[in-house]
């Protein structure tokens, strides 16, 4: 899992869902400016280690899309509790020290 997140692609991926709420893959593209295969891939490894998840409609919406991507709550509360906080820690000791 720390693996998957110290991967900028999968950190964007991940803090872009958790920011913004549910995404289809092309918005996910659009919003990120990556390659379709690209942001597959990186979408596969978060969704293996349970940080993202892939939902299924069973209907499409007005754009035809079926499935659409969403931080898992384990996502978000890695990011907020996790990452987050070793950063703002991180700014904490550079504007003490400085």
């Amino acid at each position: 899992m720390q693996r998957s997140i110290e991967n900028e692609t999968r950190f964007c991926v991940l803090n872009t869902l958790a920011e913004t709420g549910p995404q289809h893959a092309s918005e996910l593209r659009d919003s990120l400016e990556i390659r379709s295969n690209t942001l597959h891939y990186h979408l596969d490894e978060l969704v293996d280690v349970g940080l993202v998840e892939n939902r299924k409609r069973k209907d499409s919406d007005s754009d035809g899309f079926y499935s659409y991507y969403r931080a898992t709550s384990l996502g978000e509360g890695i990011l907020e509790d996790g990452v987050r906080e070793l950063m703002r820690r991180e700014w904490d000791a550079l504007e003490a020290y400085s």
